[in-house]
């Protein structure tokens, strides 16, 4: 899966390793049969709201040329407290990432893509750049530019609608419309902090609906096409198949990431990353993010 083996060093390792075989599949399949075979995956976006995939790439497939350009953006803004599972990835192999990019923007006919980081993140920034060159040195982008958009580290950035506001060179503060109604530069009307793309603008006008889908899941996209939805199944729950990035941070013995199937217990994962609590101590909360209510120590066997 995403964190086999040792880090992923250059194009060629990928290769030899499994890559590109996704990309291949997907250049192979119809548009909407990319689509549909991640829809009937399962999976789920890695980002924390767990949205379909497939019915998201689906929607973004809507509309056909009437609604402007299309544009794909992957989301490493990482602002959950304690969190880094998204970093740890993208250190240990961030070809996977740029592999599910070109398969994201060929399936949805999008000359551009974003990849959104914070700027404290260095060492991922480098990895990320090395692995797109790359990509694009080998003839695999098929014209498609790919751009690294540092952000600040304000938590709204990882935000989409606030990551939207950023790439266009705001600050991190969410627009009303979600981004596959109003996408990056359009011209119809967002009521956000930005005021888009001038009327007057030569560029085709439109809603431009992006993509947007964190770097986890872009990363798990290119596996599902070169292995089949239903080998993917094999893994996790019915309702949410396959292997989630976790971390594990705070009282515990150590600090780390690792991955699971969904549908493992947290005891299970807070033993085998964190090595459980020193001696004398226990567990009485789980911190899961910002956003989620607070876990008991009654529900660790969830």
């Amino acid at each position: 899966m995403l964190l086999d083996g040792a880090p992923i060093n250059s194009l060629a390792e990928y290769e030899a390793a499994g890559g590109l075989v996704g990309l291949s599949a997907a250049w192979a399949m119809s548009l909407d049969d990319v689509a549909l075979e991640l829809r009937a995956s399962g999976l789920r976006g890695r980002g924390g709201a767990g949205f379909p995939v497939g019915i998201k790439w689906q929607t973004l497939l809507e509309g056909g040329d009437d609604v402007g350009e299309r544009f794909v953006v992957a989301n490493g803004a990482e602002g959950e407290p304690g969190t880094f599972k998204d970093r740890t990835l993208l250190r240990h192999n961030p070809y996977a990432l740029i592999e599910g990019v070109v398969i994201a923007a060929h399936t949805l006919g999008a000359r551009r893509a974003f990849i959104a980081l914070k700027a404290s993140f260095e060492v991922e920034a480098a990895r990320v750049i090395e692995a797109a060159n790359e990509f694009a040195a080998a003839g695999l982008t098929d014209g498609l530019q790919i751009d690294l958009v540092s952000g600040p580290d304000e938590y709204l950035f990882g935000e989409e609608k606030a990551l939207l506001e950023v790439i266009e060179g705001e600050d991190p503060l969410p627009r009303l419309f979600p981004p596959y109604i109003y996408g990056l530069f359009s011209t119809s009307p967002q009521i956000g902090w930005s005021a888009g793309r001038s009327l007057g603008d030569p560029e085709r006008a439109g809603s431009n609906p992006t993509l947007v889908n964190n770097v986890e899941t872009f990363s798990t996209v290119p596996a599902i096409l070169a292995r089949g939805a239903s080998w993917y199944r094999e893994h996790g729950t019915n309702d949410s198949p396959g292997m989630v990035l976790c971390t594990v941070s705070g009282d515990t013995n150590q600090h780390g990431t690792g991955e699971f199937e969904m549908g493992t217990p947290l005891i299970d994962v807070i033993e085998a990353v964190g090595g459980g609590m020193s001696a004398g101590r226990s567990i009485k909360y789980i911190l899961s993010g910002v956003s989620n209510p607070v876990i008991r120590a009654d529900y660790l066997d969830t």
